[in-house]
Parts: C-alpha cells; sequence; structure tokens
C-alpha cells in the first residue's frame, strides 16, 4: 500500500512512477502484485475534478497526473479515499472524479492499518 497524505505534485509523480517501477519488477503481473494508494489530508487533491472551494483552489495540479495514475489502474490499482478527510475539509463529495478504481473509506489512516494487518507492505514516498 503506498500512503498519500501530502499534496507536492512532484511528490506524488514520484510515488506514481515508484509504483510503476513496482510493478515492472513483477513482470507487470497483476495476478503476483496488488498495489493501492491510501490517500487522505492533502492527499485527497489529486482525486478531484474540481479544486474550487478547497484548501487546495490556488493549486495547479497538471491533469497529466492523473493520467498516468488511470495508467497504473489497468494493473488493478485501486485508490482508497479518507472520508474524514472530506469531512474535516468541508469537501464536497460530488468534486471527486467518478472512475470506478476510486473508493471511500471511512479513515484513511484505519484503512493503512488494516491493510497492514491483510499482509501488505507499507510504502511512503519522500
Amino acid at each position: 500500500l503506498y500512503h498519500c497524505d501530502f499534496g507536492d505534485p512532484r511528490r506524488f509523480s514520484q510515488m506514481l512512477q515508484n509504483m510503476l517501477n513496482h510493478y515492472s519488477a513483477y513482470e507487470f503481473d497483476s495476478f503476483k502484485l496488488k498495489l493501492v494508494v491510501v490517500a487522505h489530508a492533502a492527499g485527497i487533491k489529486f482525486f478531484l475534478d474540481d479544486l474550487s472551494g478547497t484548501p487546495w483552489e490556488n493549486d495547479k495540479i497538471d491533469p497529466e497526473i492523473y493520467q498516468r495514475f488511470v495508467g497504473l489502474t489497468k494493473y488493478g490499482v485501486e485508490a482508497y479515499l479518507c472520508q474524514i478527510t472530506y469531512k474535516r475539509l468541508n469537501l464536497d463529495f460530488a468534486k471527486t472524479r467518478k472512475d470506478a478504481f476510486l473508493k471511500f473509506v471511512p479513515s484513511g489512516v484505519a484503512t493503512v492499518a488494516e491493510l497492514q494487518g491483510k499482509g501488505f507492505a507499507y510504502m511512503k514516498i519522500g
């Protein structure tokens, strides 16, 4: 599991590159490896369609970054988005992109712990 609680686009981009490298070590075989991103705090912004009315409304995110994430989903990557972050920051759930590989979870940090308990290794970039 890749833990994303940061808003730096360069760091997010590096995380995506590391995920791609990770898959390359397993010959891009989704039966050998399952990767997920757990996003909360500022990490949520990369999965929003519209940043207006959010703490990040003045940020500029290259759309290519999300397209790179979408490219990883052909190997089964999913992103788990923290509902607590949405509630605490008053984020409109409707601003989230509509892709099926984006899932809401009650708590990002609780999901990190749960996945580790199920055998997922913990990865954090930066």
